[in-house]
Protein backbone atom coordinates (compact mmCIF):
# COMPACT_ATOMS: atom_id res chain seq x y z
CA UNK A 1 0.00 0.00 0.00
CA UNK A 2 2.85 2.48 0.92
CA UNK A 3 4.32 2.34 -2.65
CA UNK A 4 1.10 3.33 -4.21
CA UNK A 5 0.72 6.03 -1.94
CA UNK A 6 3.85 7.30 -2.94
CA UNK A 7 3.51 7.07 -6.43
CA UNK A 8 0.04 8.53 -6.31
CA UNK A 9 1.25 11.51 -4.47
CA UNK A 10 4.58 11.42 -6.45
CA UNK A 11 2.83 11.51 -10.03
CA UNK A 12 0.76 14.40 -8.68
CA UNK A 13 3.21 16.07 -7.89
CA UNK A 14 5.64 16.03 -11.05
CA UNK A 15 2.75 16.21 -13.15
CA UNK A 16 2.18 19.40 -11.43
CA UNK A 17 5.57 20.64 -11.79
CA UNK A 18 5.34 19.84 -15.37
CA UNK A 19 2.36 21.33 -16.24
CA UNK A 20 3.65 24.53 -14.63
CA UNK A 21 7.14 24.14 -16.13
CA UNK A 22 8.85 24.05 -12.78
CA UNK A 23 9.94 20.68 -12.63
CA UNK A 24 13.73 21.32 -11.83
CA UNK A 25 13.43 24.17 -9.31
CA UNK A 26 11.07 21.47 -7.67
CA UNK A 27 13.34 18.81 -8.25
CA UNK A 28 15.96 20.57 -6.50
CA UNK A 29 13.46 21.16 -3.89
CA UNK A 30 12.31 17.82 -3.30
CA UNK A 31 15.80 16.78 -2.99
CA UNK A 32 16.51 19.27 0.12
CA UNK A 33 13.31 18.34 2.11
CA UNK A 34 14.34 14.58 0.97
CA UNK A 35 17.34 15.09 3.03
CA UNK A 36 15.66 17.34 5.72
CA UNK A 37 13.19 14.45 6.81
CA UNK A 38 15.81 11.56 6.47
CA UNK A 39 18.12 13.52 8.75
CA UNK A 40 15.30 14.76 11.17
CA UNK A 41 13.04 11.45 11.71
CA UNK A 42 12.10 13.35 14.89
CA UNK A 43 9.62 15.60 12.43
CA UNK A 44 8.04 12.12 10.50
CA UNK A 45 6.99 10.78 14.76
CA UNK A 46 5.76 14.21 15.51
CA UNK A 47 3.23 14.31 12.77
CA UNK A 48 2.26 10.82 13.02
CA UNK A 49 2.14 11.07 16.48
CA UNK A 50 -1.70 9.84 17.17
CA UNK A 51 -2.26 12.15 20.14
CA UNK A 52 -1.15 15.15 18.04
CA UNK A 53 -4.45 16.27 16.22
CA UNK A 54 -4.48 16.76 12.55
CA UNK A 55 -5.10 20.40 12.93
CA UNK A 56 -1.69 20.84 15.34
CA UNK A 57 0.14 19.03 12.61
CA UNK A 58 -0.95 21.46 9.58
CA UNK A 59 -0.44 24.15 12.07
CA UNK A 60 3.58 22.08 12.88
CA UNK A 61 3.94 21.89 8.84
CA UNK A 62 2.80 25.68 8.18
CA UNK A 63 5.41 26.96 11.11
CA UNK A 64 8.35 24.85 10.09
CA UNK A 65 8.16 25.30 6.24
CA UNK A 66 6.47 28.81 5.22
CA UNK A 67 8.67 30.91 4.13
CA UNK A 68 11.27 28.01 3.46
CA UNK A 69 9.48 26.12 0.89
CA UNK A 70 7.94 27.65 -2.14
CA UNK A 71 4.13 28.07 -1.77
CA UNK A 72 3.11 24.89 -3.85
CA UNK A 73 5.72 22.77 -1.89
CA UNK A 74 4.18 24.27 0.97
CA UNK A 75 0.42 23.47 -0.26
CA UNK A 76 1.52 20.08 -1.39
CA UNK A 77 2.98 19.30 2.65
CA UNK A 78 -0.41 20.25 3.81
CA UNK A 79 -2.35 18.32 1.39
CA UNK A 80 -0.51 14.97 2.42
CA UNK A 81 -0.84 16.09 6.44
CA UNK A 82 -4.25 17.21 5.78
CA UNK A 83 -4.48 13.24 4.27
CA UNK A 84 -3.38 12.01 6.72
CA UNK A 85 -0.10 10.03 4.90
CA UNK A 86 2.22 12.25 6.57
CA UNK A 87 4.26 8.82 7.04
CA UNK A 88 4.43 8.88 3.54
CA UNK A 89 6.19 12.12 2.48
CA UNK A 90 9.69 10.49 2.66
CA UNK A 91 8.55 7.85 0.14
CA UNK A 92 7.08 10.30 -2.20
CA UNK A 93 9.78 12.30 -2.15
CA UNK A 94 12.03 9.38 -3.37
CA UNK A 95 9.70 8.31 -5.72
CA UNK A 96 9.31 11.36 -6.74
CA UNK A 97 13.10 11.81 -7.78
CA UNK A 98 13.48 8.51 -8.92
CA UNK A 99 10.69 9.40 -11.19
CA UNK A 100 12.76 12.99 -12.47
CA UNK A 101 16.01 11.03 -12.98
CA UNK A 102 14.73 8.11 -14.91
CA UNK A 103 12.72 10.84 -17.11
CA UNK A 104 15.97 12.72 -17.99
CA UNK A 105 17.77 9.60 -18.23
CA UNK A 106 20.12 9.51 -15.29
CA UNK A 107 20.84 5.97 -13.82
CA UNK A 108 22.23 4.78 -10.73
CA UNK A 109 25.07 2.27 -10.82
CA UNK A 110 26.69 0.97 -7.40
CA UNK A 111 29.91 -0.53 -8.38
CA UNK A 112 31.35 -2.97 -5.85
CA UNK A 113 34.83 -4.62 -6.56
CA UNK A 114 37.36 -6.27 -4.40
CA UNK A 115 40.13 -3.27 -4.95
CA UNK A 116 39.53 0.69 -5.19
CA UNK A 117 39.60 1.27 -8.22
CA UNK A 118 41.86 4.56 -9.65
CA UNK A 119 39.97 7.33 -11.40
CA UNK A 120 40.82 6.24 -15.00
CA UNK A 121 38.85 2.81 -13.90
CA UNK A 122 36.04 4.15 -12.58
CA UNK A 123 35.88 6.55 -16.00
CA UNK A 124 36.35 3.61 -17.95
CA UNK A 125 33.51 1.71 -16.34
CA UNK A 126 30.80 4.61 -16.15
CA UNK A 127 31.79 5.10 -19.79
CA UNK A 128 31.24 1.38 -20.85
CA UNK A 129 27.93 1.75 -18.90
CA UNK A 130 26.91 4.83 -21.38
CA UNK A 131 27.71 2.57 -24.50
CA UNK A 132 25.54 -0.35 -23.49
CA UNK A 133 22.57 1.31 -21.27
CA UNK A 134 20.04 3.88 -22.52
CA UNK A 135 20.93 6.63 -20.22
CA UNK A 136 22.48 9.57 -20.76
CA UNK A 137 24.53 9.86 -17.52
CA UNK A 138 25.29 8.07 -13.92
CA UNK A 139 25.16 8.64 -10.51
CA UNK A 140 27.95 6.69 -9.55
CA UNK A 141 28.62 5.12 -6.16
CA UNK A 142 31.73 2.40 -5.63
CA UNK A 143 32.09 -0.01 -2.83
CA UNK A 144 35.33 -2.26 -2.01
CA UNK A 145 34.05 -5.72 -0.97
CA UNK A 146 37.25 -7.96 -0.47
CA UNK A 147 34.65 -10.71 -0.61
CA UNK A 148 34.88 -10.75 -3.99
CA UNK A 149 38.43 -11.30 -4.12
CA UNK A 150 38.41 -9.98 -7.91
CA UNK A 151 36.14 -8.92 -10.61
CA UNK A 152 32.94 -6.64 -10.31
CA UNK A 153 29.19 -6.65 -9.21
CA UNK A 154 27.18 -3.41 -10.70
CA UNK A 155 23.78 -2.76 -9.77
CA UNK A 156 21.36 -0.03 -11.75
CA UNK A 157 18.26 -0.54 -10.90
CA UNK A 158 16.88 -3.94 -10.30
CA UNK A 159 19.37 -5.17 -12.40
CA UNK A 160 22.71 -7.00 -11.18
CA UNK A 161 25.92 -7.98 -13.48
CA UNK A 162 28.15 -10.01 -11.01
CA UNK A 163 31.67 -10.72 -12.54
CA UNK A 164 33.43 -11.30 -9.62
CA UNK A 165 35.22 -14.49 -8.58
CA UNK A 166 33.38 -15.32 -5.69
CA UNK A 167 30.15 -15.59 -7.92
CA UNK A 168 32.20 -18.01 -10.42
CA UNK A 169 33.82 -19.88 -8.14
CA UNK A 170 29.81 -20.23 -6.35
CA UNK A 171 28.67 -21.23 -10.18
CA UNK A 172 31.68 -23.79 -10.23
CA UNK A 173 30.85 -25.11 -6.67
CA UNK A 174 27.57 -25.75 -7.91
CA UNK A 175 28.22 -27.59 -10.89
CA UNK A 176 30.87 -30.16 -9.18
CA UNK A 177 28.25 -30.90 -7.37
CA UNK A 178 25.36 -31.46 -9.67
CA UNK A 179 27.94 -33.84 -10.76
CA UNK A 180 27.37 -37.66 -10.58
CA UNK A 181 29.78 -39.97 -10.13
Amino acid sequence: MAKLVSKVYGDALLEAAQEKGTLDAVYEEVCALCGIFTEHTDLIQLLNHPQVVKEEKLQIVENVFAGRVSPEMLGFLTTVVDKGRQTEIPAIFRYFIARVKEMKGIGIAQVSTAVELSEAQKAQVESRLLETTAYKSFEMSYRVDPSLIGGMVIRIGDRVVDSSIKNRLNDLRKQLLEVQL
